[in-house]
């Protein structure tokens, strides 16, 4: 075998003493506990209903609801618009969760976004001024992300975030 085949990159194996300890097969190492910042996808989370794809099913028939809402009209437009929105979100909202707190992946931003809109929306159907809504909506964002952040931090072994 050429050198050409070998595989590059990463350390090089230390030389063997010549000898009988030197025909002895090297035992695999153990890999190191320090984490990595390419998540694999047999470390994701398992849902509580880990078989059935109850998740991408939402998904998919959020989808499907949205595409009917884009190209429908009358008075069911908005309705079916809003369930698919509503569907795809919590979908994905749930997804993210799991991962998240499983210190997978890290969907701070996501979460905070969500955290900020779920705080604002009420606030905006109240009335409140719109400059006041968003100033709000800032500060729940901001402390969401960092609360986040840390959680996932805690949960991922030091990363800050993971892809």
């Amino acid at each position: 075998m050429g050198r050409r085949s070998r595989k590059r990159g990463g350390a090089a194996e230390p030389r063997r003493p010549s000898g009988t300890a030197a025909a002895a097969p090297a035992a695999p190492r153990a890999a190191p506990q320090d984490p990595r910042r390419r998540a694999r996808l047999e470390d994701a989370p398992k849902a509580p209903w880990s078989p059935f794809p109850l998740t991408e099913l939402c998904i998919l028939i959020a989808l499907v609801l949205l595409v009917v809402g884009f190209l429908s009209e009358g008075d069911g437009q908005l309705t079916t618009l809003l369930a698919g929105f509503g569907l795809v979100t919590l979908a994905a909202g749930e997804l993210s969760v799991r991962e998240h707190f499983a210190g997978y992946r890290s969907h701070s931003s996501l979460l905070s976004g969500i955290a900020a809109i779920v705080a604002a929306a009420p606030l905006f159907l109240l009335g409140l001024p719109q400059i006041a809504v968003i100033a709000i909506a800032i500060a729940v964002f901001a402390g969401a992300f960092g609360l986040l952040r840390s959680a996932f931090a805690r949960r991922s072994g030091g990363l800050g975030f993971r892809a």
